[in-house]
């Protein structure tokens, strides 16, 4: 019944992808990816990360992503639980 319930919460809350691009984001595109947390990485890639909604909604976060001109790295779901997870290395998405 527990896990009923926790499965039930779970789906109430939209995933969490990460996306790792080639390049520093310009301040400028920042906004263009509101509702997601963006992080400049010291080996200059960016790193967007945040809740996304649907499919239409990741799909359009990679249409932006793709308009910008920088190439995709990797793009991973955040796993909430990670006891969920059998194999960590089936949950990469690295392109």
């Amino acid at each position: 019944m527990e896990n009923e319930q926790r499965s039930n919460l779970d789906a109430k809350q939209p995933p969490v992808y990460t996306f790792k691009i080639r390049g520093h984001l310009s301040q400028q595109w920042m906004t263009w990816f509101d509702g997601l947390t963006v992080v400049l990485e010291e080996d200059g890639n960016t790193l967007l990360s945040g809740p996304v909604i649907d499919q239409s909604a990741l799909h359009g976060i990679l249409k932006k992503i793709r308009d910008l001109g920088m190439p995709l790295l990797s793009m991973n779901p955040i796993d909430s639980d990670p006891s969920d997870r059998t194999d960590p290395d089936q949950a990469k998405g690295d392109l």
